[in-house]
């Protein structure tokens, strides 16, 4: 059973790492306080992703800075002290790495109850494993973070079929910057990944950017980030009209502002695919080395649009971290770009199935 609503608590969440990780928490978390409306959380992240936790009633943003005062073992041990001000009850620990690992240590020395995420990696091994694959969809990551939180004592149902949060304000000064939206639907396009693995052939991506930029129902914006990425972005954007590149442009919050007002996103197995599912923007992943039942997926997504093809080394790791051993790329290389737009233009059409 879970705690009464009348009982005040107050739990430190944390969850370092990729911006994508840590995206995932927000529903979570989000659905976490509204069950339980006196509860207080702490959340301790990379200071780069508090715009993810701005305006989460009863939320309040830790910053942790891991390569600067709280890096190493005494940096930690500087963090846990600063903690501890905030009077907590429980620590949820929902990166299971050695940082978090060492933080632990130290809550619970210090008399505090730690719930450690299960990241499930044996049947991970078994899925991602050259030969004898189990080819069968896993717990999703973010029922693995409720669990957590059941395991402290506040367990609830998650529910997918509710946007987390709603779109920050998008300013005067970056609404100005951006191309008029008039009766045009904006759709984001973020074609690169961290890991060459995860990443469309951008040939076969530039394809697609050609023939939604044909639609003049149709606004493109494009999502990257780092000096080549920003080029290959901009030189799509001056090739075809009505697309308009965003990387390297903006800080984080302003990316969610204009994320939080896309009528689609098209995306990898990446970052932006659960940035734009926090606002409940639907969106068109595609899928390569890596594979959904790896317990990644887009929050509230629907199966129809993960795009991916059928091949027996798929997938052949949890992130895309792993080079391909086949060495062709195949997951990706014949991945045909109709049938991305086959998805795209029945999500944009209203066809869905």
């Amino acid at each position: 059973m879970g705690r009464t609503a009348q009982q005040p608590s107050t739990l430190l969440v944390m969850r370092f790492s990729a911006m994508g990780d840590v995206a995932m928490t927000v529903p979570v978390i989000v659905q976490l306080l509204q069950h339980y409306p006196a509860l207080q959380v702490v959340m301790v992240s990379d200071k780069k992703w508090a715009p993810l936790f701005e305006n989460i009633p009863r939320l309040t943003f830790y910053p942790a800075d891991l390569r600067g005062l709280h890096k190493g073992f005494f940096g930690l041990r500087e963090l846990y002290r600063s903690l501890r001000s905030f009077r907590i009850s429980a620590v949820a620990d929902l990166h299971r790495v050695l940082r978090s690992r060492v933080m632990d240590l130290f809550f619970s020395v210090g008399g505090y109850k730690v719930s450690v995420l299960d990241k499930g990696r044996p049947e991970k091994r078994r899925l991602t494993r050259k030969r004898g694959k189990v080819l069968q969809p896993l717990r999703a990551t973010v029922q693995r973070y409720a669990d957590v939180f059941a395991a402290l004592g506040f367990p609830f149902p998650l529910r997918e079929d509710v946007a987390p949060l709603r779109p920050p304000v998008l300013r005067p000064e970056l609404a100005a910057k951006l191309p008029e939206k008039g009766t045009r639907r904006w759709v984001g396009i973020a074609p690169f990944a961290r890991h060459p693995e995860k990443t469309y052939p951008p040939e076969k991506m530039q394809e697609i950017v050609g023939s939604l930029a044909l639609r003049e129902d149709l606004q493109l914006l494009l999502f990257g980030g780092g000096s080549a990425e920003v080029q290959r972005l901009e030189e799509w954007a001056a090739r075809y009209p009505g697309v308009c590149s965003t990387a390297g442009k903006y800080s984080l919050e302003d990316e969610l502002a204009i994320i939080g007002r896309l009528s689609l996103m098209i995306s990898m197995d990446s970052a932006n695919m659960h940035l734009a599912a926090l606002f409940g923007v639907p969106v068109i992943s595609i899928w390569g080395a890596t594979h959904p039942y790896a317990g990644f997926r887009a929050f509230g997504q629907p199966e129809e649009n993960r795009v991916q093809i059928a091949l027996y080394c798929r997938p052949c790791s949890v992130f895309g971290n792993v080079p391909c051993y086949r060495g062709d790329h195949a997951c990706m290389e014949q991945l045909p770009p109709a049938l991305v737009l086959q998805r795209v233009n029945a999500v944009l059409d209203g066809n869905v199935s």
